[in-house]
């Protein structure tokens, strides 16, 4: 018997990883996790669970590697950086706080129409395409206490998104619709909240539907450890309906009945940090953040730093867009003043005044371009040389979008996008509209422009028009994400060419009744084919092209004939041979 190659598996992978990890095709993998019941894509994050099962199904044994079973003895590393933070603080400094909630799960289980219902707003209605494409924060009151939610995506494009919101949140709500049941994108969300070590409330939608099961869905849900409360399990599954409201007040009691038995405490007056959940440059108002104050007391006039980029507490709104002047812990402030959009996930925090929040993220960025090394540096025209060359085969692309949340999932996507040899060179990525600036590297680049939910303004499109670069806008991810994989698809087209595949010499000419001018040859090179086209040379000029009409060998006809040997040879349309005249044979030939 064979003995299995032993393989080390994370405890969380893509597909794309697996195979590199089995040395097997992706295409294998995915079919061999479509036959345990998992639609998954190339790029789809899968748990070590899962990655094993598929594993061993293809003849390797599995095994968790030995530092990834040291993390998890070490849960102090695993925790968020915040959470660690507060952990610092004195305990009698520690206040209840509101708990914080994620949406999680597939696309179209009613993620935002339930909260929509929760909060009494219309948000889905103003949704490009039925889909959440931003990360929201909204808060609520319910019997007197307040619960903050985060609207995280539900398409599996934002993957990056959900994480994010999974480690920003205390509580994750689970939402599956009764009548689709559990979806690869409700075990991947899945597999986020339990990677943030955050309890997970199960909200069961839908349940007004006729075709709704949820007796099948909670079966579904118990296989994945998700056990009802009411079959002897620890998950509380609250049946609701986004459309009529039912189980709605049943599924906030949930919530707060686990915020309860969860240490959700914060330090209002303590150190002043958070979490970026939203960045985007808006026309008149210039950087606007959407930040999730996580300890201590955010105000206006404080000096800031989230990442690379510093700035200054000019203004905050609340979720309804009313100003204010302070937010503490669990309030969602929009907050103008950074010098850049930040970048959604990033912890910002309060510092003592600009200058160090300057030089922190100075330091920050010098650090940055250190860790990534020295990089080769050629101008664009080179790029666009190297590509015309063969040199390299990549499709440049420059990309905007409305929000800086927005623009990592695309980025993300499109770089999985490769086939053969080619792949995507995203030459540009950053939040706010299309620009001049973005049409010039366009045109040094032989880049197309993408715009997502954002417009390219009069001077952008003037230029545009002059230089005649491409310049595509969307407002649905899935929509930019099908047009991008054609377009390199087009790339891959094979390419055809003529190969020359032999030379005749004219050495006679004659008039053949019925046949016309048929000349004499002696084939110098290669080979005279009947099926071929052929090219009629005099004096260093091709004077004809097109078909051979007759090839002869004496009497017979012929399918070819070789160098070294004489034979009739007409062709179709050309009348006017000369001795000394010299033809050539080709074919049309897929030549890569």
């Amino acid at each position: 018997m064979t003995e299995k190659r032993r393989v080390e598996i994370p405890s969380f992978m893509t597909v794309r990883e697996l195979a590199e990890l089995l040395e097997v095709s992706p295409i294998d993998v995915i079919r061999e996790l479509m036959s345990n019941g998992i639609i998954a894509n190339i790029n789809q994050q899968i748990d070590y669970d899962t990655a094993a099962i598929v594993a061993e199904e293809m003849g390797f044994e599995s095994a968790v590697p030995a530092a990834a079973e040291a993390d998890v003895e070490d849960e102090e590393e695993e925790l968020p950086k915040w959470r660690q933070i507060i952990q610092q603080e004195r305990e009698e400094n520690l206040r209840q706080r509101a708990p914080v909630i994620t949406m999680l799960g597939h696309v179209d289980h009613g993620k935002t129409s339930l909260l929509d219902a929760i909060r009494h707003t219309e948000v889905q209605a103003g949704e490009a395409g039925g889909i959440t494409q931003h990360m929201g924060a909204y808060q609520i009151r319910h019997n007197g206490q307040m619960i903050t939610f985060l609207d995280t995506p539900g398409h599996e494009a934002f993957t990056a998104m959900r994480a994010r919101g999974a480690r920003s949140t205390d509580i994750a709500i689970l939402v599956v619709a009764a009548d689709d049941g559990v979806m690869p994108q409700t075990r991947e969300a899945l597999d986020h909240a339990r990677a943030a070590s955050v309890p997970i409330v199960v909200a069961l939608n839908k349940i007004d539907r006729a075709n709704a099961n949820p007796e099948l869905v909670k079966q579904q849900l118990s296989e994945l450890d998700l056990v009802p409360d009411e079959w002897g399990g620890s998950t509380m599954v609250i049946s609701v309906s986004a459309t009529t409201g039912e189980g709605l007040d049943d599924l906030l009691e949930a919530v707060l009945l686990v915020a309860e038995e969860t240490d959700i405490r914060a330090n209002p007056a303590g150190k002043v940090f958070g979490t970026v959940i939203e960045g985007r440059l808006e026309r008149g108002r210039g950087v606007v953040a959407t930040l999730m104050v996580q300890n201590g007391t955010l105000r206006v006039g404080h000096a800031m730093v989230a990442g690379t980029v510093a700035g200054k507490v000019r203004a905050m709104f609340d979720f309804l867009g009313e100003p204010i002047v302070e937010a503490g812990p669990s309030v969602p402030a929009q907050v103008m003043g950074f010098s850049a959009v930040p970048v959604a996930g990033d912890l910002f925090e309060v510092v003592s005044d600009e200058k160090q929040a300057r030089a922190i993220a100075d330091k920050r960025t010098l650090d940055q371009a250190a860790a990534a090394g020295p990089r080769e540096t050629f101008n664009l025209d080179e790029i666009f040389a190297r590509f015309q060359a063969g040199e390299t085969k990549a499709l440049n692309l420059i990309i905007k979008a409305d929000v800086q949340g927005s623009v990592e999932p695309i980025v993300n996507s499109l770089e999985g996008l490769v086939y053969d040899q080619l792949s995507v060179n995203i030459l540009r990525a950053d939040a706010g509209g299309i620009t001049e600036s973005d049409i010039m590297l366009a045109n040094a680049s032989d880049a197309i422009v993408i715009g997502f939910c954002v417009e390219p303004d009069a001077a952008a499109l003037k230029l545009a028009e002059v230089r005649n670069i491409s310049i595509r806008t969307y407002d649905i991810i899935y929509k930019l994400i099908d047009d991008v994989d054609n377009a390199l698809r087009g790339l891959l087209e094979p390419e055809y060419g003529e190969v020359v595949i032999g030379k005749a010499e004219v050495r006679a000419v004659f008039r053949v009744r019925r046949a016309g001018m048929v000349a004499g040859c002696y084939i110098l090179e290669g080979e005279a084919r009947r099926n071929a086209e052929a090219r009629l040379w005099r004096g260093g000029q091709a004077i004809w092209e097109g078909s051979v009409s007759s090839l002869k060998r004496f009497d017979e006809d012929v399918r070819e004939v070789r160098s070294g040997f004489e034979c009739g040879i007409g062709l179709e349309g050309a009348g006017d041979f000369r001795e000394g005249d010299t033809i050539e044979f080709f074919v049309i030939e897929q030549v890569s």
